[in-house]
């Protein structure tokens, strides 16, 4: 096994960790081959030149989708802290998880 190909099924299997990812030798034979495809074809795709295309983050345009800003009645005090195992002068008392 050449330096390279040791260095790939390293990085395969820190790969597999860091996704929780137990890998037999089985499937480390499968996946090396394909992983160093992929890689093979990202070195590929750095040597388009770029230079004149402004920057995106999708394809196409995205727009925000919302409905207007607008005050409604929201519920009162009492109803909203109806449901709380603990209260006093209108807020909600939680155990302390900070010290």
């Amino acid at each position: 096994m050449s330096e390279n190909e040791k260095g790939t099924q390293f990085d395969l299997r820190y790969v597999a960790g860091l996704a929780r990812l137990e890998l037999s030798d089985d499937e480390v034979a499968t996946f090396e081959p394909q992983l160093q495809d992929i890689l093979t074809y990202m070195e590929k795709l750095d040597e388009v030149d770029v230079s004149g295309i402004e920057p995106t983050a999708h394809a196409n345009p995205v727009l925000n989708v919302t409905r207007a800003d607008a005050s409604r009645p929201s519920l009162e005090a009492e109803d909203a802290l109806r449901n709380g195992p603990k209260t006093t002068s209108d807020q909600f008392v939680v155990p302390k998880v900070v010290e």
